[in-house]
């Protein structure tokens, strides 16, 4: 090993000095040969070298410096010849004047010219550059060379860091073979080649007589050694040794326990039909390699045994599984599914679960014995069964082992289905269909709680899977009673969740209100899983105006719902007052922190907050005003399909407070949709609200047609019909009153006023057809304008307006608002405001900036046609 090593040493030695040697010998060239060119370049533009070489006695102006240049560069020679080659410089004084031997072709064209030549003493490296006056013309030549010899003394200091290298390394390798040596000597104890293959012969011989397995795995899982007995036990593949034990085929237990590395004694495990005592040692505590060693004894007598302890772990395994995998829902149908999917088929081949009518409902199951049930669910190891279906409905003989079990309360077992003639008479034909697929035996279990029947859980198995046994029956009881505490529980949130979602809706808008300000569609989706407390709302306010509304209540179930009610009531109630958004919110702030205080003290919960939308849009002047408190902006789609959402002052959610409310103004254009909706639109798990909002656009930009259509098609595409969150959705297009249904004039602060008000009134309803109702309307404007003329302050304006009713209204720049009084007998004046409101429908005040506007209501005469129909709607 050592004179291989040297050997080896001295052969990378002598390649690296050849290599070192080639490669320094390149250097020299290319250094040479750029010395030359370099020297002859800086003399050729050396200033005054092109003038000296056209002028008399240039020999005796270029030689010193020629000489001088040769000396400091170090090189062989330096000389100056003009265009037809005589030389003007050399070093050899007496080669002055006579022509050289350079070819002067190319150096008349312009070209540096290098060349090598071989000397008595060495090769010499030489370049010629041409010189060239200011007029670009070449008016001779420099040529410099240098020899080889010049730059050959880097070689020798080279060699002598080559051999202290190589010397370095024989010294190295020397020692490495002394102490690898050393090392194999202790490790084999001093034995020789003839006492090692001794004992390898021994070994072997051993290994494979034993009649016990040996197995030898590393630390790493790879199987180092395997003996014969081994091999035969594990059914391991002849390529075994090398291969990790994962690889194997081994089973999980067994494979885990080998790479382990842990202590095992008479660990008993199955394999391939044998029952193993196991026995493993770890080794590499005393300083050797890591791993394992482990012993293999054949115990099949114990395989009764270890498939009793099989049975009853798989028995708790289905039990787990049934723990954490029934009841995931609180759907009734999907936890009877689970039940099925649990069963099969770790406990059967089929199973079939059948409940009573009320349970499905969410209601409670009625008393006494239940002979009629539906199927809900059906899982088998196959589709082709011939067992009921979902969704019948199953009659029971009284006979049956069904109805035996809910008699007594206890899981029935027909471990032949041919034999159990009280089964096959409850349906003869269906029977025999079973039997001939081949399902041999039933368990059937009453699923009861708190002494009600929920329904029945069959449990099916074929001929292959073998007939149920006696102890079967407690597994699948326990499996019936897990299941029968999730159904109960899922329909007690049917119910609960039932009975949220009629309240949501018995409190939301049944119908829309009469107006024709907007062409409102709307759509409520409750949630899948628990009501929240969505809500929306159309309101018509006076002046031919409509409100719109849309909130979400924080929470969810009956309690958030109620809260709801209370709280679109309230919106209702401040609607009438007319009060501008801003103002009403602040007001349902201060109702919602109110109700927050009251949850808070009965249930130690509040409801966390409310948010609002409030629009009111006046169809004359086409403006909408609107405020939020703490809700989403609100989606406006201009008639070409532009859709931009609203930029609001986003005020806080009610209840929270803290912060003022702002109104925003925005003119909206003809046939605009104004769409106002909740969070549960556009906001899901896994979804940002940006990127939903931004759904909500696109779908928007194509959605054409109706209102209605405008919503489904909004629906489809963003929640496909189902809602994660309640979604309330409000699509309202705006129309415009007619200029020439609306008419206003300036009143003058003089009494005298009135008749002329008076008159132009009488013309205008006699414009519009309303001659028979221009005695009630004149009486009504002269009471309104006297009041102005003689209480208010500030311009006078009267409007009137032809919509579903005829309304009048009077403006004055007064912040009083006037009040219905009661007249004596003998008092001249204070009937005014009664006349008013005995004549017309409805009447009311609402404050505008600068003053306030009384108004009135009148009902239009039966069968009355406005001049030019409905209100306009471009869309």
């Amino acid at each position: 090993m050592f004179l291989l090593q040297l050997v080896v040493v001295l052969l990378i030695a002598v390649g690296a000095g050849l290599l070192l040697v080639y490669t320094i010998q390149h250097e020299k060239s290319e250094n040479a040969s750029q010395r030359a060119l370099a020297v002859a370049e800086g003399f050729a533009n050396a200033p005054g070298v092109a003038t000296a070489m056209t002028s008399p006695g240039a020999s005796e102006v270029l030689q010193p410096q020629a000489r001088a240049a040769m000396q400091g560069a170090d090189v062989d020679f330096v000389t100056v010849v003009d265009r037809q080659g005589i030389r003007l410089t050399s070093a050899i004084p007496s080669l002055i004047g006579r022509r050289s031997n350079q070819d002067m072709a190319p150096l008349l064209a312009g070209r540096t010219v290098q060349s090598r030549t071989t000397g008595t003493l060495s090769s010499q490296f030489r370049a010629f550059v041409p010189v060239e006056n200011d007029d670009g013309k070449v008016v001779g030549a420099v040529g410099a060379a240098v020899r080889m010899s010049s730059v050959s003394d880097s070689v020798n200091r080279q060699l002598p860091l080559l051999l202290g290298g190589a010397a370095a390394a024989v010294a190295v390798i020397t020692g490495g073979a002394a102490l690898i040596s050393r090392r194999l000597l202790r490790q084999t104890h001093g034995l020789g080649p003839t006492e090692i293959t001794r004992m390898y012969e021994h070994h072997d011989a051993v290994l494979h007589a034993a009649r016990e397995g040996v197995l030898i795995v590393d630390g790493d899982g790879i199987l180092l050694l395997a003996n014969d007995e081994a091999h035969r036990l594990l059914e391991l593949p002849a390529d075994a040794r090398g291969r990790p034990v994962a690889e194997l085929g081994l089973p999980p237990p067994m494979a885990e326990l080998l790479v382990s590395n842990r202590t095992a004694t008479d660990e008993v495990h199955l394999v391939g039909g044998r029952v193993l005592a196991v026995n493993q040692r770890r080794t590499g505590t005393d300083g050797g390699p890591p791993g394992s060693v482990a012993t293999l004894r054949d115990s099949t007598e114990l395989r009764a045994l270890s498939g009793r302890a099989e049975a009853a772990s798989s028995r708790l395994e289905l039990l787990y599984d049934a723990g954490i995998g029934i009841g995931t829902t609180l759907d009734v149908r999907r936890t009877a599914e689970e039940l099925a999917e649990v069963a099969v088929p770790q406990f059967s081949d089929f199973a079939t679960v059948d409940l009573v009518d009320p349970v499905l409902r969410g209601d409670e199951p009625p008393g006494g014995t239940q002979y009629t049930f539906r199927r809900v669910a059906l899982v088998g190891v196959v589709d082709t069964d011939p067992l009921f279906r979902p969704g019948a409905r199953l009659r029971l003989a009284k006979d049956s082992p069904q109805v035996r079990g809910l008699l007594s309360g206890h899981a029935v077992l027909e471990p032949d289905l041919r034999k159990a003639t009280s089964w096959q008479a409850q349906d003869p034909q269906r029977a025999a269909r079973v039997v001939s697929y081949g399902i041999r035996s039933l368990i059937s279990v009453p699923l009861n709680t708190r002494d009600a029947v929920l329904g029945v859980a069959n449990f099916w198995r074929s001929t292959d899977s073998g007939a149920f046994e006696d102890e079967d029956l407690a597994l699948a009881e326990e499996l019936a009673a897990r299941a029968a505490v999730s159904i109960d529980n899922a329909r007690r949130y049917t119910r609960e969740h039932d009975m949220a979602v009629a309240l949501q809706r018995s409190l939301l808008p049944s119908a829309l209100p009469e107006q024709s300000a907007l062409d409102v569609a709307y759509r409520y989706l409750p949630a899948q899983k628990s009501v929240g407390g969505d809500w929306f709302d159309v309101i018509p306010l006076p002046g031919a105006r409509v409100a719109l509304v849309v909130g979400d209540v924080v929470g969810q179930g009956v309690a958030a719902a109620v809260t709801m009610g209370r709280l679109r009531t309230a919106v209702h109630v401040f609607s009438a007052l007319d009060l501008p958004p801003d103002e009403l919110l602040a007001r349902m702030d201060e109702l919602a922190d109110r109700i927050d205080r009251e949850n808070s003290a009965e249930s130690d919960r509040g409801i966390m907050g409310a948010t609002c939308l409030y629009a009111i849009y006046d169809p004359v002047d086409r403006r909408c005003t609107m405020a939020r408190a703490g809700h989403l902006p609100p989606a406006l789609v201009d008639p070409d399909g532009a859709v931009r959402f609203l930029d609001l002052p986003a005020g806080p959610p009610l209840g929270v407070g803290g912060l003022p409310f702002e109104s925003a103004e925005v003119v909206v254009p003809e046939g605009s949709e104004l769409v106002l909706y909740t969070d549960g639109l556009v906001e899901e798990r896994g979804r940002d609200i940006d990127e939903g909002m931004a759904d909500l656009a696109a779908v928007l930009s194509r959605a054409r047609g109706e209102p209605e259509e405008v919503c489904t098609e909004v629906l489809d595409a963003l929640l496909g019909g189902r809602a994660a969150d309640d979604t309330a959705l409000l699509v309202a297009r705006t129309r415009v009153l007619p200029r020439e249904r609306v008419a206003r004039w300036e009143v003058p602060g003089d009494p005298a006023a009135v008749a002329d008000v008076r008159t132009v009134a009488a013309a205008k309803l006699a414009e519009w057809g309303l001659a028979e109702s221009g005695f009630t309307t004149e009486l009504i404007l002269s009471e309104l304008v006297t009041n102005a003329i003689r209480y208010a302050a500030g311009p006078i304006t009267v409007r009137l307006l032809l919509d579903q009713r005829l309304i009048c209204e009077v403006t004055d720049g007064s912040g009083t608002s006037p009040h219905l009084g009661h007249a004596a007998d003998t008092d001249e004046g204070g009937r005014g405001l009664f006349l008013v409101a005995q004549l017309a429908e409805r009447w009311g005040t609402r404050y505008a900036e600068g003053g306030k506007i009384i108004w009135a209501e009148q009902q239009l005469p039966a069968g009355y046609a406005p001049p030019r129909g409905a209100l306009t709607n471009p869309a």
